[in-house]
């Protein structure tokens, strides 16, 4: 499905036609090739990590059952990821309905709960079929979840979650995403499914892509 898209569908209708979005896994390629396989940008994007370290983003949407499907196999790559790799979730803004789940994110992350929530979250929207895409409903959910209504709120409005939301919307249209779940590397790289042919080919290609800027090509 391409981003264009997501502007004339309901929520519902986004979900159902993702389900269409990616193509079967294919056989790994001997090479991966530019343009291909994978985009390198026309120009390379700063990053937030240190020195030495390469910056892998997961540019990702709450409602987005591929999103959802890719999580548990993100989840243990990046559990194997070398010491001077770092993976970075970015939730996209493809219209303004989307901020809420933005900036619930960087909620969690301000709290140090991605690790045991974001999952719940997936969970929540696939599995028990909540919908939670507005604030009161986000607010509810996280009750739920031990995180007390006044602080998710105090922090859903603070000035520093809804400037990482700003961020993450600015991310995205500079790696210019056409589609979630999809991939930056290093500030240089861009990969998709719609690109890779499966997620998993894609983190193939990140493996690779991650170890030539090792090498400084």
């Amino acid at each position: 499905m391409k981003r264009r898209q997501f502007t004339s569908l309901g929520s519902t209708a986004l979900a159902s036609a993702l389900l269409s979005y990616w193509p079967a896994s294919q056989a790994q390629p001997t090479a991966f090739k530019a343009g291909t396989d994978y985009l390198a940008l026309s120009k390379t994007l700063p990053t937030e990590s240190a020195k030495g370290k390469i910056e892998v983003l997961e540019f990702f949407w709450y409602n987005c059952p591929h999103c959802n499907a890719f999580e548990p196999t993100l989840s243990a790559w990046s559990k194997k990821l070398p010491k001077d790799v770092e993976l970075r979730r970015v939730p996209v803004r493809f219209r303004e309905t989307f901020e809420p789940q933005q900036r619930a994110y960087y909620v969690l992350e301000a709290l140090g709960k991605v690790e045991e929530l974001h999952a719940k979250m997936f969970a929540a929207i696939h599995i028990e079929k909540q919908t939670l895409e507005k604030q009161d409903a986000l607010v509810a959910w996280a009750e739920k979840n031990g995180i007390p209504a006044a602080k998710f709120t105090e922090l859903f409005n603070s000035f520093s979650v809804v400037s990482k939301a700003r961020r993450a919307a600015q991310l995205q249209e500079q790696f210019k995403v056409e589609g979630v779940p999809a991939l930056g590397i290093g500030g240089r790289f861009y990969v998709d499914g719609s690109l890779s042919g499966s997620m998993e080919r894609a983190l193939q290609i990140t493996d690779f892509l991650a170890n030539e800027i090792r090498k400084g090509r």
